[in-house]
């Protein structure tokens, strides 16, 4: 039996959300402060105060000096819970349902709401422990975390080999992009090699399996990849 278990004092829909957006953006190394927390749930910086405010109220985060957002023990906890549905939710649709990889994030959103702890585990009995979601992102619970040595795509240069790691879940809100990395094979443990980079008009034309996909720098920043500094398998 795990720690992830079903409660009473069960948070609100839009504060659940609120709690996998900091934890997602901590997870990607960045600085979670309102404003960056109202891009990234696409609200108004007041809409997103308010919601930090009660957040704070409820015991879930603290804000520094620097209104930095911090999670308390109990904040941490509920948003490991959060996140960990969501993320074996994608992988269950994905790869029992047979749920498109660029449609399994929207449609977790509405699974993982109707999933019980019995439920998931069972989930995870059938998949074996996944280790992350289809999108590269580490399953809380599973005892995996990235390797430290992870660049950003948008920091490679011509003729730099390397191999995806995870997609930002800011990307994976995104479903028409989603759709255009799944076509250009722009997925995790795909290995790629950097054509050019244009900073003058903003993109980088990757190589993967023979086709030549463009990205912009700032999609490009968003993807995780580990370099190969002597080639890459094949």
């Amino acid at each position: 039996m795990h720690a992830y278990e079903e409660r009473e004092d069960k948070p609100s829909a839009t504060v659940e959300d609120y709690l996998h957006a900091i934890y997602s953006l901590q997870g990607e190394g960045e600085t979670v402060i309102s404003a960056r927390l109202a891009r990234r749930m696409r609200v108004t910086p007041p809409t997103a105060w308010a919601i930090v405010q009660r957040m704070v109220r409820d015991g879930l985060i603290t804000l520094d000096e620097k209104k930095v957002i911090h999670f308390t023990e109990k904040g941490h906890r509920l948003a490991e819970e959060i996140v960990r549905r969501h993320r074996l939710s994608e992988r269950f649709l994905t790869d029992v349902l047979g749920f498109s990889w660029a449609e399994a994030h929207e449609e977790a959103h509405r699974f993982e709401h109707a999933l019980s702890e019995r439920m998931e585990e069972r989930i995870v009995a059938l998949l074996g422990n996944p280790k992350t979601c289809p999108h590269g992102s580490p399953i809380p619970g599973s005892g995996y975390s990235h390797p430290p040595d992870l660049v950003s795509l948008s920091s490679l240069r011509e003729g730099d080999e390397a191999a995806v790691v995870f997609i930002s879940e800011e990307l994976e809100e995104d479903l028409e992009l989603l759709r255009y990395l799944e076509r250009g094979r722009i997925m995790p443990g795909q290995l790629l090699r950097v054509q050019e980079v244009v900073p003058a008009t903003g993109v980088i034309v990757v190589e993967v399996d023979g086709q030549v996909v463009p990205l912009g720098l700032k999609v490009a920043q968003r993807i995780r990849v580990r370099l190969c500094q002597d080639g890459c398998p094949s």
